[in-house]
């Protein structure tokens, strides 16, 4: 099982989980919830108590990801498997993103 701290404008918003079946879940942490000043990450992932479970990357996370040679050459670099989009989400979703969600792996759970 890998996990990793979900941000929205650098604060914690929840937590993305990749299983060991390769199945996937996200949840909101229950503060981010409680404050509601805080928004969604996503449309496609609403603020609630729930957690939502899917069996592939969820296509917010999924469209993070780098495409076509970009994708090859990280990589390739980073000694990265093409099929792994959580290590992938992981590594180039840390710094360098577009818009204000950002993935931080954890390492202890």
């Amino acid at each position: 099982m890998r996990k990793a701290n979900v941000l929205f404008k650098n604060e914690e918003a929840g937590i993305l989980t990749q299983h060991d079946d390769s199945s996937f879940s996200f949840c909101y942490y229950d503060d981010w919830v409680s404050n509601y000043s805080k928004q969604s990450i996503s449309l496609t992932l609403p603020k609630t108590e729930k957690e939502f479970h899917a069996k592939y990357l969820f296509p917010f996370f999924y469209n993070m990801l780098p495409e076509g040679s970009n994708k090859q050459v990280v990589c390739k670099l980073n000694r990265i498997d093409l099929e792994d989009h959580f290590g992938l989400l992981m590594y180039t979703a840390k710094n360098d993103s577009i818009g204000a969600v950002r993935i931080i792996k954890l390492d202890h759970e």
